[in-house]
């Protein structure tokens, strides 16, 4: 794959006045550990400036990302429970530049959009369509998806065109499977059946950084109402973020936001069904009902966690890079949040092998109305070895209940 270098400017500061806040954050009711935090970007002289972050009385400065008119930076190691921790930001004029390599990159091909930490793959998006297996039907053509999905470690987490049944599953990738769309319904899910599909439909934007990388692109839910005859059905706006990993690159986060519109006057209804749309995942071959286990924020597992309500779910399991899995957190403002799960059985027909997926029309429909936006979002964590439960459970309250950040003017 053709490598980019991605950079970013640095500031250089000559001898000039420079702004200052004060900076505080209540950790609240709960313990942070290497949490990411933010806040809205001062109001400084102008866009040029270069911003420095330090803790009164502490040698060095905190690295910091200015990113969409946020700063965002990572809380040093522990800060316990209802206590604080105090900064000081000062924000001086940039006077010229200088160009040095970026931690967290978005590298672009020809064919995907591939995230890096520190040069090592977390996540790769397909821009381009992938084509299935020789001798497999060309219906299952496909862009727009996540795979691989990487471990810290080097595990790979997904899979794409898994056996012949399911050809069709896709890594990390949602589209709806029973909607009504123009009065038919439309599968976009089971694309061998010919009535709607996914497609990738162009790049929003890509940054990179000291603390995160990510990108926005768009999707085109096509249907397809009679034989040669495509309809746009929904577009999508889907952004993804990564930030740096901690706990000694043993964990990294990642955000997943998708934004969707109806295109026709009259509107899509996503019908109430089993599973589609939300977050689906395809898992590796080698997590199998014997290689790994499933666990949800309310204590089910595999055996029964299909059909249940979750605020998150984890998958561990056996890779031949070592044992590794990831956190899928839904958020609390997504339709008819926590969302339900689809978790295939143990000792299904395909050896075993998982495929899981967060659907918000589970138990009930979804009516998205012409010239309205809604949005779904979703934090996902990967990690090298295991994860415990109370790991999980202050994972998710770091992203519902972040740290409260404020500002005052020196």
């Amino acid at each position: 794959m053709k490598k980019l270098i991605l950079l970013m400017l640095v500031g250089i500061v000559g001898n000039v006045s420079a702004q200052e806040w004060k900076v505080k954050v209540a950790a609240g009711k709960y313990d942070r550990h290497n949490t990411m935090v933010s806040v809205d970007r001062p109001a400084a002289m102008g866009e040029r400036v270069v911003w420095h972050l330090t803790i009164p009385g502490q040698a060095g400065e905190i690295q910091v990302q200015d990113e969409g008119k946020r700063l965002y930076w990572q809380l040093p190691d522990h800060l316990p429970k209802n206590t604080e921790q105090q900064y000081l930001l000062k924000a001086a004029p940039l006077l010229s530049t200088k160009r040095v390599s970026t931690t967290m990159n978005v590298i672009q091909s020809d064919t995907a959009l591939l995230i890096t930490d520190h040069k090592r793959p977390l996540l790769q998006y397909y821009t381009a369509v992938a084509e299935p297996p020789t001798g497999t039907d060309t219906v299952y053509r496909k862009s727009g998806f996540i795979h691989p999905l990487w471990a810290p470690n080097g595990a790979v987490l997904t899979n794409i065109f898994p056996n012949a049944g399911h050809r069709h599953h896709m890594g990390i990738w949602n589209p709806w499977t029973h909607t009504m769309f123009e009065g038919k319904e439309t599968d976009f899910w089971n694309v061998q059946k010919k009535e709607g599909k996914v497609f990738y439909a162009g790049l929003e934007r890509s940054y990179s950084g000291a603390l995160m990388a990510g990108f926005t692109v768009m999707q085109d839910h096509i249907a397809f109402p009679a034989p040669g005859v495509s309809k746009l059905a929904i577009k999508e706006r889907l952004a993804i973020r990564a930030y740096v990993s901690t706990d000694n690159n043993s964990k990294q986060i990642w955000d997943m936001e998708s934004e969707l519109r109806a295109m026709s006057d009259s509107g899509i209804t996503m019908l109430q069904y089993r599973y589609g749309g939300g977050l689906g995942l395809r898992t590796t071959p080698y997590f199998t009902d014997k290689t790994s286990r499933v666990l949800t924020s309310e204590g089910k597992t595999r055996r029964d966690a299909d059909s249940t309500r979750a605020r998150w779910v984890m998958v561990t399991g056996n890779t031949p890079v070592g044992m590794a899995g990831l956190l899928i957190m839904n958020g609390p403002e997504n339709y008819d949040s926590p969302e339900s799960l689809r978790v295939w059985p143990e000792g299904n027909a395909e050896g075993g092998e998982l495929m899981l997926n967060f659907s918000p029309t589970k138990n009930k429909a979804w009516q998205l109305l012409h010239g309205h936006a809604y949005t779904l979002k979703y934090r996902i964590m990967v990690y090298s070895g295991e994860l415990t439960a109370s790991e999980a459970e202050a994972a998710w309250v770091d992203y519902v209940y972040p740290p409260l950040v404020s500002t005052v003017r020196q």
